[in-house]
Protein backbone atom coordinates (compact mmCIF):
# COMPACT_ATOMS: atom_id res chain seq x y z
CA UNK A 1 0.00 0.00 0.00
CA UNK A 2 1.67 3.63 -1.08
CA UNK A 3 1.13 6.65 1.45
CA UNK A 4 -2.27 8.00 1.25
CA UNK A 5 -2.44 11.86 0.77
CA UNK A 6 -2.51 12.10 4.43
CA UNK A 7 1.16 10.93 5.01
CA UNK A 8 2.49 11.52 1.90
CA UNK A 9 3.88 14.45 2.93
CA UNK A 10 5.02 13.22 6.27
CA UNK A 11 7.85 11.19 4.80
CA UNK A 12 11.10 11.57 7.28
CA UNK A 13 14.54 11.21 7.40
CA UNK A 14 14.97 7.60 8.77
CA UNK A 15 13.19 4.07 8.32
CA UNK A 16 12.70 1.43 11.04
CA UNK A 17 12.25 -1.90 10.28
CA UNK A 18 9.12 -1.67 9.03
CA UNK A 19 7.72 1.71 9.73
CA UNK A 20 8.55 5.08 8.84
CA UNK A 21 10.84 7.08 11.63
CA UNK A 22 11.80 10.70 11.31
CA UNK A 23 15.54 11.28 12.81
CA UNK A 24 14.66 14.05 14.65
CA UNK A 25 11.50 11.49 16.79
CA UNK A 26 12.12 9.53 19.58
CA UNK A 27 10.89 6.26 20.21
CA UNK A 28 11.40 5.50 24.06
CA UNK A 29 10.82 2.55 25.76
CA UNK A 30 9.40 -0.51 23.83
CA UNK A 31 6.67 0.27 21.16
CA UNK A 32 4.30 -2.17 19.30
CA UNK A 33 4.28 -0.65 15.88
CA UNK A 34 2.71 -1.60 12.90
CA UNK A 35 3.56 -1.90 9.10
CA UNK A 36 3.47 1.36 6.92
CA UNK A 37 3.02 3.84 10.20
CA UNK A 38 4.59 7.08 9.91
CA UNK A 39 6.02 9.34 12.84
CA UNK A 40 6.87 12.73 11.89
CA UNK A 41 9.73 15.49 12.74
CA UNK A 42 10.11 16.00 16.56
CA UNK A 43 7.15 13.57 17.37
CA UNK A 44 7.63 11.69 20.79
CA UNK A 45 6.42 8.10 22.05
CA UNK A 46 6.83 7.21 25.63
CA UNK A 47 6.17 3.88 26.03
CA UNK A 48 6.73 2.36 29.65
CA UNK A 49 7.01 -1.30 29.96
CA UNK A 50 5.81 -2.06 26.02
CA UNK A 51 2.54 -0.09 27.01
CA UNK A 52 2.11 1.99 23.46
CA UNK A 53 1.02 0.38 20.50
CA UNK A 54 0.43 2.48 17.41
CA UNK A 55 -1.45 0.73 14.71
CA UNK A 56 -0.47 0.08 10.68
CA UNK A 57 -0.47 3.10 8.66
CA UNK A 58 -1.63 5.64 11.57
CA UNK A 59 1.11 8.64 11.57
CA UNK A 60 1.71 10.88 14.59
CA UNK A 61 2.41 14.17 13.07
CA UNK A 62 5.16 16.90 13.88
CA UNK A 63 5.63 17.28 17.46
CA UNK A 64 2.63 15.14 18.51
CA UNK A 65 3.52 13.03 22.04
CA UNK A 66 2.18 9.52 22.73
CA UNK A 67 3.11 8.60 26.20
CA UNK A 68 1.75 5.20 28.22
CA UNK A 69 2.26 3.54 31.37
CA UNK A 70 1.78 -0.02 32.69
CA UNK A 71 -1.45 1.46 34.87
CA UNK A 72 -2.49 3.71 31.47
CA UNK A 73 -1.68 1.99 28.48
CA UNK A 74 -2.02 3.76 25.11
CA UNK A 75 -3.22 2.04 21.84
CA UNK A 76 -3.72 3.59 18.67
CA UNK A 77 -5.88 1.96 15.69
CA UNK A 78 -5.17 1.46 12.75
CA UNK A 79 -5.24 4.48 9.62
CA UNK A 80 -5.51 7.31 12.13
CA UNK A 81 -3.67 10.44 12.28
CA UNK A 82 -2.39 12.68 15.12
CA UNK A 83 -2.06 16.09 14.14
CA UNK A 84 0.72 18.51 14.94
CA UNK A 85 1.27 18.87 19.12
CA UNK A 86 -1.27 16.95 19.52
CA UNK A 87 -0.52 15.15 22.96
CA UNK A 88 -2.25 11.34 23.96
CA UNK A 89 -1.71 10.09 27.25
CA UNK A 90 -2.84 6.97 28.47
CA UNK A 91 -6.05 6.76 25.86
CA UNK A 92 -7.14 4.17 23.66
CA UNK A 93 -7.82 5.52 19.98
CA UNK A 94 -9.59 3.91 17.39
CA UNK A 95 -9.29 3.24 13.79
CA UNK A 96 -9.84 6.04 10.76
CA UNK A 97 -9.49 8.90 13.56
CA UNK A 98 -8.43 12.10 12.41
CA UNK A 99 -7.20 14.01 15.68
CA UNK A 100 -6.73 18.09 15.45
CA UNK A 101 -3.49 20.18 15.89
CA UNK A 102 -2.99 20.70 19.40
CA UNK A 103 -5.70 18.61 20.66
CA UNK A 104 -5.29 16.87 24.17
CA UNK A 105 -6.61 13.31 25.48
CA UNK A 106 -6.11 12.62 29.09
CA UNK A 107 -5.77 9.30 30.84
CA UNK A 108 -8.64 7.02 30.86
CA UNK A 109 -10.25 8.47 27.48
CA UNK A 110 -11.59 6.26 24.64
CA UNK A 111 -11.93 7.14 21.41
CA UNK A 112 -14.61 5.36 19.09
CA UNK A 113 -13.55 4.50 15.59
CA UNK A 114 -14.13 6.92 12.49
CA UNK A 115 -14.06 9.90 14.87
CA UNK A 116 -13.12 13.57 14.21
CA UNK A 117 -11.41 15.48 17.10
CA UNK A 118 -11.13 19.31 16.35
CA UNK A 119 -7.84 21.71 17.12
CA UNK A 120 -7.29 22.47 20.37
CA UNK A 121 -9.96 20.02 22.16
CA UNK A 122 -9.19 18.68 25.25
CA UNK A 123 -10.61 15.45 26.12
CA UNK A 124 -10.74 15.15 29.95
CA UNK A 125 -9.84 12.03 31.69
CA UNK A 126 -12.14 8.87 31.64
CA UNK A 127 -14.18 10.55 28.64
CA UNK A 128 -15.91 7.76 26.59
CA UNK A 129 -16.52 8.76 22.92
CA UNK A 130 -18.89 6.80 20.47
CA UNK A 131 -17.94 6.09 17.11
CA UNK A 132 -18.53 8.05 14.02
CA UNK A 133 -18.44 10.89 16.35
CA UNK A 134 -17.38 14.82 16.11
CA UNK A 135 -15.75 16.22 18.93
CA UNK A 136 -14.67 19.54 19.88
CA UNK A 137 -14.38 22.09 22.99
CA UNK A 138 -13.07 22.24 26.02
CA UNK A 139 -13.95 20.32 27.77
CA UNK A 140 -14.62 18.58 24.73
CA UNK A 141 -17.97 17.60 23.91
CA UNK A 142 -19.50 15.25 21.01
CA UNK A 143 -21.32 18.03 19.06
CA UNK A 144 -22.65 15.43 16.40
CA UNK A 145 -22.34 12.27 14.65
CA UNK A 146 -20.35 12.45 11.02
CA UNK A 147 -22.16 13.59 8.10
CA UNK A 148 -21.51 11.22 4.83
CA UNK A 149 -19.08 14.53 4.15
CA UNK A 150 -17.30 14.03 6.97
CA UNK A 151 -17.07 10.27 5.96
CA UNK A 152 -15.72 10.96 2.37
CA UNK A 153 -13.36 13.66 3.44
CA UNK A 154 -11.90 10.70 5.83
CA UNK A 155 -11.87 8.72 2.80
CA UNK A 156 -10.11 11.17 0.81
CA UNK A 157 -7.39 11.78 2.96
CA UNK A 158 -6.79 7.81 3.05
CA UNK A 159 -6.62 7.46 -0.66
CA UNK A 160 -9.68 6.13 -0.99
CA UNK A 161 -9.47 3.31 1.34
CA UNK A 162 -10.92 2.93 4.52
CA UNK A 163 -10.57 -0.87 4.58
CA UNK A 164 -8.23 -1.77 7.95
CA UNK A 165 -5.58 -4.63 6.74
CA UNK A 166 -5.64 -5.84 10.81
CA UNK A 167 -1.91 -6.09 10.60
CA UNK A 168 0.04 -8.05 12.92
CA UNK A 169 2.29 -5.69 14.80
CA UNK A 170 6.05 -5.34 15.30
CA UNK A 171 7.92 -4.65 18.93
CA UNK A 172 10.54 -1.65 18.22
CA UNK A 173 12.94 -0.84 21.46
CA UNK A 174 14.74 2.96 21.67
CA UNK A 175 17.76 -0.03 22.51
CA UNK A 176 17.32 -0.74 18.64
CA UNK A 177 18.27 3.32 17.94
CA UNK A 178 21.23 4.91 19.18
CA UNK A 179 20.85 8.33 21.13
CA UNK A 180 22.59 10.76 19.40
CA UNK A 181 23.89 12.21 22.58
CA UNK A 182 24.25 11.14 26.42
CA UNK A 183 23.22 14.16 27.93
CA UNK A 184 20.96 16.64 25.76
CA UNK A 185 22.33 19.48 23.81
CA UNK A 186 23.75 22.90 25.73
CA UNK A 187 24.56 25.94 24.08
CA UNK A 188 26.26 29.06 25.65
CA UNK A 189 24.49 32.14 24.43
CA UNK A 190 27.90 34.98 24.55
CA UNK A 191 28.90 34.97 27.85
CA UNK A 192 26.24 32.55 29.28
CA UNK A 193 26.70 28.87 29.76
CA UNK A 194 24.42 25.96 30.86
CA UNK A 195 24.33 24.69 34.60
CA UNK A 196 23.06 21.11 34.76
CA UNK A 197 23.45 19.76 38.33
CA UNK A 198 25.47 16.24 37.59
CA UNK A 199 22.32 14.37 39.05
CA UNK A 200 19.72 15.87 36.46
CA UNK A 201 18.83 13.83 33.16
CA UNK A 202 18.32 14.96 30.09
CA UNK A 203 17.02 13.48 27.16
CA UNK A 204 19.24 13.60 24.10
CA UNK A 205 17.11 16.02 22.26
CA UNK A 206 16.82 17.81 24.82
CA UNK A 207 17.88 21.33 23.75
CA UNK A 208 19.28 24.10 26.56
CA UNK A 209 21.03 27.71 25.70
CA UNK A 210 22.10 30.59 27.82
CA UNK A 211 21.44 31.54 31.64
CA UNK A 212 19.97 28.51 32.88
CA UNK A 213 20.35 26.56 36.07
CA UNK A 214 19.20 22.90 36.24
CA UNK A 215 18.69 21.26 39.76
CA UNK A 216 19.64 18.25 41.32
CA UNK A 217 17.33 15.29 40.18
CA UNK A 218 15.58 16.89 37.76
CA UNK A 219 14.02 15.68 34.58
CA UNK A 220 14.01 17.26 31.15
CA UNK A 221 11.95 15.22 28.52
CA UNK A 222 12.68 14.22 24.74
CA UNK A 223 12.09 17.24 22.39
CA UNK A 224 12.10 19.91 25.57
CA UNK A 225 13.59 23.40 24.54
CA UNK A 226 14.92 25.91 27.29
CA UNK A 227 16.22 29.57 26.55
CA UNK A 228 17.65 31.78 28.87
CA UNK A 229 19.05 34.11 25.92
CA UNK A 230 17.39 37.49 26.40
CA UNK A 231 18.85 39.10 29.63
CA UNK A 232 17.13 37.05 32.06
CA UNK A 233 18.04 33.85 33.64
CA UNK A 234 16.17 30.41 34.41
CA UNK A 235 15.98 28.45 37.56
CA UNK A 236 14.81 25.31 37.41
CA UNK A 237 14.70 23.85 41.41
CA UNK A 238 15.18 20.07 42.60
CA UNK A 239 13.41 17.45 41.37
CA UNK A 240 11.81 19.14 38.54
CA UNK A 241 10.04 17.24 35.67
CA UNK A 242 9.56 18.99 32.30
CA UNK A 243 7.82 16.78 29.90
CA UNK A 244 7.83 16.28 25.88
CA UNK A 245 7.92 18.73 23.61
CA UNK A 246 7.60 21.57 26.08
CA UNK A 247 9.34 25.33 25.24
CA UNK A 248 10.06 27.92 27.92
CA UNK A 249 11.73 30.91 27.33
CA UNK A 250 11.69 34.39 28.15
CA UNK A 251 11.05 37.75 26.99
CA UNK A 252 13.67 40.69 27.78
CA UNK A 253 15.02 41.42 31.15
CA UNK A 254 12.52 38.92 32.76
CA UNK A 255 12.87 35.43 34.33
CA UNK A 256 11.71 32.64 34.71
CA UNK A 257 11.79 30.01 37.69
CA UNK A 258 10.34 26.65 38.47
CA UNK A 259 10.59 25.76 42.05
CA UNK A 260 11.51 22.18 43.32
CA UNK A 261 9.04 19.08 42.64
CA UNK A 262 6.86 21.21 40.01
CA UNK A 263 5.87 19.17 37.16
CA UNK A 264 5.11 20.26 33.72
CA UNK A 265 3.31 17.96 31.58
CA UNK A 266 4.24 17.68 27.74
CA UNK A 267 3.20 19.98 25.14
CA UNK A 268 2.88 23.05 27.40
CA UNK A 269 4.56 26.53 26.85
CA UNK A 270 6.26 28.51 29.23
CA UNK A 271 7.26 32.37 28.95
CA UNK A 272 8.33 33.98 31.60
CA UNK A 273 6.57 32.45 35.11
CA UNK A 274 7.13 31.52 38.02
CA UNK A 275 5.47 28.62 39.39
CA UNK A 276 5.52 27.81 43.44
CA UNK A 277 6.97 24.14 44.93
CA UNK A 278 4.85 21.19 44.40
CA UNK A 279 2.70 22.84 41.70
CA UNK A 280 1.56 20.55 38.57
CA UNK A 281 0.71 21.25 35.39
CA UNK A 282 -1.12 19.28 32.92
CA UNK A 283 -0.62 18.66 29.25
CA UNK A 284 -0.58 21.71 26.57
CA UNK A 285 -1.50 24.64 28.95
CA UNK A 286 0.38 27.74 28.31
CA UNK A 287 1.41 30.44 30.85
CA UNK A 288 2.22 33.48 29.79
CA UNK A 289 4.53 36.06 31.19
CA UNK A 290 4.66 37.67 34.34
CA UNK A 291 2.19 34.71 35.82
CA UNK A 292 2.53 33.46 39.16
CA UNK A 293 1.55 30.64 40.85
CA UNK A 294 2.16 29.88 44.45
CA UNK A 295 3.08 26.23 45.81
CA UNK A 296 0.95 23.05 45.21
CA UNK A 297 -1.30 24.63 42.48
CA UNK A 298 -2.72 22.46 39.78
CA UNK A 299 -3.07 23.61 35.78
CA UNK A 300 -5.46 21.68 33.77
CA UNK A 301 -4.59 20.43 30.63
CA UNK A 302 -4.66 22.88 28.04
CA UNK A 303 -5.49 25.82 29.90
CA UNK A 304 -4.41 29.45 29.06
CA UNK A 305 -3.08 31.65 32.09
CA UNK A 306 -2.79 34.99 30.95
CA UNK A 307 -0.31 37.72 31.41
CA UNK A 308 0.43 38.75 35.36
CA UNK A 309 -2.38 36.13 36.73
CA UNK A 310 -1.98 35.66 39.64
CA UNK A 311 -2.83 32.70 42.13
CA UNK A 312 -2.50 31.78 45.89
CA UNK A 313 -1.13 28.34 47.27
CA UNK A 314 -2.98 25.45 46.14
CA UNK A 315 -5.37 27.11 43.68
CA UNK A 316 -7.05 24.47 41.21
CA UNK A 317 -6.18 26.91 37.87
CA UNK A 318 -8.60 25.52 34.64
CA UNK A 319 -9.99 27.57 31.26
CA UNK A 320 -9.32 29.71 28.12
CA UNK A 321 -8.13 32.02 29.74
CA UNK A 322 -7.75 30.03 33.20
CA UNK A 323 -9.74 31.19 36.47
CA UNK A 324 -9.20 29.51 39.63
CA UNK A 325 -11.90 27.11 40.37
CA UNK A 326 -11.31 25.79 43.50
CA UNK A 327 -8.76 25.00 46.24
CA UNK A 328 -6.49 22.14 46.99
CA UNK A 329 -6.57 21.16 50.56
CA UNK A 330 -3.07 19.60 50.39
CA UNK A 331 -0.32 19.60 47.15
CA UNK A 332 -1.05 17.71 43.98
CA UNK A 333 -0.15 14.03 43.82
CA UNK A 334 2.20 13.35 41.09
CA UNK A 335 0.29 12.22 37.88
CA UNK A 336 0.38 9.06 36.04
CA UNK A 337 2.27 10.22 33.24
CA UNK A 338 5.00 11.49 35.05
CA UNK A 339 8.68 10.19 34.37
CA UNK A 340 9.79 7.61 37.36
CA UNK A 341 13.72 7.86 38.15
CA UNK A 342 13.29 3.62 37.91
CA UNK A 343 11.96 3.61 34.37
CA UNK A 344 14.92 5.88 32.75
CA UNK A 345 16.78 3.40 32.22
CA UNK A 346 14.59 1.37 30.02
CA UNK A 347 14.05 4.71 28.00
CA UNK A 348 17.05 5.93 26.91
CA UNK A 349 20.51 4.77 26.86
CA UNK A 350 22.48 5.96 29.87
CA UNK A 351 25.87 7.71 29.16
Amino acid sequence: MSPSPATASLLPTAVGPHFTLASSARLLGTTQVGPGAIISRGAVVRSVGGSVTLGAFSALREDAVVVGTPERPTSIGEKTVLGPRSLVMGARVGSLCDIGDGAVLMPGVTLGDRCLVGEGTVLPPGMTVPDQSVVLGRPGQVLRMLSAEDLAHLQQRRGGDLSLPLAPLTSFSARDRAEDAPMGQLYAFRDRHPFVHPTATLFSSAEVSGDVVIGAGAIIGAGVKITGDLNGPVRIGARVQILENTVLHLQPDTMLVLEEGVVVGPGCVLHACNLGAGTVVEPGAILCEGSHLGKGCHVAAGSLVKARAVFPDYALVEGFPATQVGTRTSPPEPPRWVLRPEDLPGLRRMG
